[in-house]
């Protein structure tokens, strides 16, 4: 295994409502990325890619119902995708999977003309960002 680099993200934890319609729409979504699945147990799972790795757990700590991405804490998670036609792929499959595309109206570009991506939630409020690394702009 490659050594990470010093400051590299080492793994997330994400605690969720229901931990079924997380793995229908987050876990879906790693899988799609390339994430591996990992470990699995009652309440949680957790998937892998290189050196990183992000779990998902249904924890009977939780002191919320809901998430909401616009209080205190994590707003989204960013992911670099292959191209913009991954993206449009995701995007599609990901609306059969309890995924929304936010600011439609903007999309692709709602980060602005030179950033092609697509800004997703899902049921329970998480959202996601998928962006292209060869976006039609930069090539």
């Amino acid at each position: 295994m490659i050594r990470p680099l010093h400051g590299a993200l080492h793994h997330v934890e994400l605690w969720v409502p229901d931990l079924d319609r997380a793995l229908a729409s987050l876990g879906w979504l790693l899988e799609a990325l390339g994430y591996d699945l990992s470990q699995s147990w009652d309440r949680g799972r957790s998937w892998r890619l290189g050196p990183t790795y992000l779990v998902i757990e249904q924890s009977p700590a939780l002191t919320a119902e809901d998430h909401d991405r616009c209080r205190p804490g994590l707003n989204h998670l960013a992911f670099h995708v292959q191209d913009a036609t991954t993206v449009e792929k995701l995007v599609s499959e990901g609306a059969l999977r309890g995924w929304h595309l936010m600011f439609p109206e903007r999309h692709p570009h709602a980060g602005g003309r030179q950033h092609y991506a697509a800004y997703l939630e899902n049921d329970d409020g998480f959202e996601v960002e998928l962006v292209a690394i060869n976006s039609p702009e930069r090539d």
